[in-house]
């Protein structure tokens, strides 16, 4: 077994383990402080949105001798408007202008064949109307609001509705960020760029619900027990899923970054950029928000019930006890605990809770392995 693999199955097993929840302040802090980054790189740069939201044209032209300046300087002298020009993998050149109505794109396509030194017909020009843009935007907040709200109903069925709460908070900072980093980076936005941000809705809930799930099958009958609290199962939960987790989102990132650095950087195809730039920042933000955010929101809505209170107290309670008489926690003998300890009192010690949620069970084991 390869050394990632051995790790992954140590996780499961709850022989090592890292304390995400009860570092989950730091966590809040890192989010909150990119996303505030993000929402003021919105507000101060905004977003370049491109033609097909704001109207112009788009010229593609042959491969030829001139250069994406020149392209640049006909077309803009043509129309009197701004152009964006990209060298294709081709040879050709996509040369867009806004707010361009018919009478101005012919002009723009017969300087441009002139430029070139080809046939006007050789000049594809597509004209755009800025309400199909606005009709899109539409389409797409629509269809955000529906999944969303679909995806709350389906979690607060399937889990409880603290998983619904916490998965639509990570889910809005993930488009939060992504969204702030087109500003940032001055990225066109196009159809092709709401499709990757409804895309990625999907792969941060993947992990998501992957750990809820097992958070669900480790707190059964979590109550009737006095060795963990819930933040240990939740921990447990992020841990024995975190290799799986990792795996997948390193899998869907390699091929979306070559679009982004070999497809958008090397070949210059626009489209790429503008869909594999929300996908790539997307993933990574989903896979941060499942593993960072929405677990530990979970813990921390749920330990205010008063049944987890009482639990978390008699937890504690039995462990300065132990404590007190140099004994053991029953259970840590089983982990191999980092030794970086708890945080705080909201969380239990790792290895306290490293060998919570397991298949099965054992003697005197809620939720353990027998042996």
């Amino acid at each position: 077994m390869s050394r990632l693999g051995n790790l992954g199955a140590r996780l499961y097993r709850g022989e090592v383990g890292y304390d995400f929840v009860a570092k989950r302040r730091i966590w809040y802090g890192v989010s909150i402080l990119i996303t505030i980054t993000a929402i003021v790189g919105l507000a101060v740069r905004g977003l370049n949105m491109g033609i097909e939201f704001k109207g112009g044209a788009v010229f593609t032209t042959p491969k030829a001798e001139v250069s994406v300046s020149q392209a640049q300087e006909v077309a803009e002298e043509a129309s009197g408007h701004p152009a964006i020009v990209q060298e294709l993998g081709t040879g050709g050149m996509r040369i867009q202008v806004s707010e361009l109505d018919t009478a101005q794109a012919d002009k723009v396509q017969t300087q441009l064949a002139e430029e070139f030194g080809v046939d006007r017909d050789r000049i594809n020009a597509e004209l755009v109307g800025p309400s199909w843009g606005e009709q899109i935007a539409n389409k797409a907040w629509t269809g955000l609001g529906v999944f969303m709200f679909l995806v709350v109903i389906y979690l607060a069925i399937a889990f409880e509705w603290r998983m619904a709460v916490a998965a639509l908070i990570a889910l809005i900072h993930d488009i939060t960020i992504t969204v702030g980093v087109y500003a940032l980076v001055g990225f066109e936005v196009t159809p092709g760029t709401v499709i990757g941000l409804l895309t990625i809705l999907g792969y941060s809930l993947y992990d998501t619900v992957v750990v809820f799930d097992s958070l669900k099958e480790g707190s059964k009958d979590i109550t009737k027990q006095t060795r963990w609290t819930y933040s240990d199962v939740a921990n447990r939960s992020i841990n024995s899923t975190l290799v799986r987790s990792i795996n997948t989102t390193v899998v869907a990132l390699l091929p979306v970054a070559g679009l982004l650095f070999i497809g958008g950087g090397v070949l210059g195809a626009g489209m790429l950029n503008d869909i594999s730039l929300s996908l790539f920042v997307g993933l990574a933000a989903g896979a941060y928000s499942s593993i960072f955010i929405a677990t530990p929101l979970v813990a921390d809505l749920k330990e205010r019930e008063p049944q987890m209170k009482a639990l978390k107290k008699r937890v504690l309670a039995k462990r300065a006890a132990a404590a007190a008489k140099g004994e053991t926690e029953p259970g840590s003998e089983d982990a191999d605990h980092d030794g970086d300890g708890p945080a705080d009192d909201d969380a239990a010690p790792a290895a306290a809770g490293a060998v919570v949620g397991q298949r099965g069970r054992g003697r005197g084991r809620p939720s353990g392995r027998r042996r």
